[in-house]
């Protein structure tokens, strides 16, 4: 798997210095990280210019990491600018589950200070470049049974407005939006926020989620008839709502979502079907072999690749190294601003 990942980063590092050549510009290569202070070692960090450590979380009004692991960690990501001094680490804070509580704690001016004090005494404790928000999701539906309300929307611009006023110019802020339009909709107000930030981290995966009743690529490149949801669909939708291209950063998925289909038909796309399990890019090679009975095929109108398991009527969706590299040339093309991976 390491030599899969180091000959990725390798392709898109690759792919990236030529458009380099071509127009000067600088592109993001942003990875989000949970492992431990010691994994990273292994990885080619010289050909990122973010690490991502995920995930803090809120500890009554205040940004907490959870124990001692992490800060060493986050010590040691930092201490990997000695290799790359050009890297830039930053925290992310909640996740899939890991906000249940901000939609309470980010309502009240009060909170949003002292929020915004706490981010500010760690990145100065632990050297940190900046933080990127990962509330899932403001003002709509996310993971079962937390708080969203209206309000989320103008409460998040606050808390953006906060954060820089707290943190100054140089610090950098970034948040995630998921890539379904009723996300890009209703949970920012992008006229306000983005002056303010960075970029967006565009989670163009989850496309097709674990409440699908009909198989499709979750990470698709482009649109098809039979699926409206893709990286550029969600790109095209966010330049319409004014987002400056150049500060938006789409996603790559290193990990298949597996769907069971009711009925075998179109090689098991764009069937009725029920999510099963992920399966991390690590075990790809185990997971989805010829001997288990997978046949790979490839979607030239999404370009984007997937499994089938014509006996078991078992789907998988993913990216490989042929829609990554695709994802990076529309980057590059489009001028964005990087590409993110979930995750290294």
């Amino acid at each position: 798997m390491r030599i899969f990942i180091i000959a990725l980063l390798s392709l898109l590092y690759g792919t990236i210095v030529v458009a380099q050549k071509k127009d000067s510009r600088d592109i993001a290569m942003i990875a989000y990280y949970t492992g431990n202070n010691t994994m990273i070692d292994s990885f080619p960090v010289e050909k990122l210019t973010h690490i991502i450590y995920s995930f803090a979380h809120l500890s009554g009004d205040s940004i907490s990491i959870s124990n001692s692991k992490d800060s060493l960690t986050l010590q040691h990501l930092v201490a990997l600018k000695q290799r790359n001094p050009q890297l830039k680490i930053m925290i992310s804070l909640g996740g899939w589950g890991g906000c249940s509580t901000c939609s309470e704690v980010f309502s009240k001016q009060k909170q949003r200070k002292v929020f915004a004090r706490t981010v500010k005494e760690m990145f100065e404790y632990f050297n940190i470049d900046g933080i990127d928000l990962d509330w899932e999701y403001p003002a709509v539906y996310g993971y079962p049974g937390h708080r969203f309300a209206p309000e989320d929307k103008n409460n998040f611009t606050k808390l953006i407005k906060q954060l820089r006023h707290t943190l100054g110019k140089t610090v950098e802020i970034s948040f995630a939006c998921g890539g379904l339009r009723n996300q890009m909709d209703s949970s920012f107000d992008w006229e306000k926020i983005m002056p303010l930030v960075n970029r967006v981290n565009l989670m163009s995966y989850d496309l097709v989620s674990g409440y699908a009743t009909k198989s499709g690529h979750h990470t698709p490149l482009y649109s098809s008839p039979q699926q409206i949801a893709s990286t550029d669909n969600g790109v095209m939708y966010l330049e319409r709502l004014g987002v400056p291209s150049n500060k938006i950063v789409i996603g790559a998925a290193f990990y298949a979502r597996v769907f069971a289909n009711d009925i075998h038909a179109n090689n098991g796309l764009y069937q009725p079907t029920k999510f099963e399990y992920g399966v991390s890019y690590k075990n790809f090679d185990t997971t989805f072999t010829k001997e288990k009975g997978y046949q790979y095929f490839w979607d030239p109108v999404a370009q984007a690749p997937y499994m089938y398991n014509e006996t078991q009527r078992s789907f998988a969706s993913f990216d490989d190294t042929i829609s990554i590299r695709l994802k990076t040339k529309y980057c590059i093309d489009k001028k964005l601003n990087g590409i993110m991976f979930w995750e290294l």
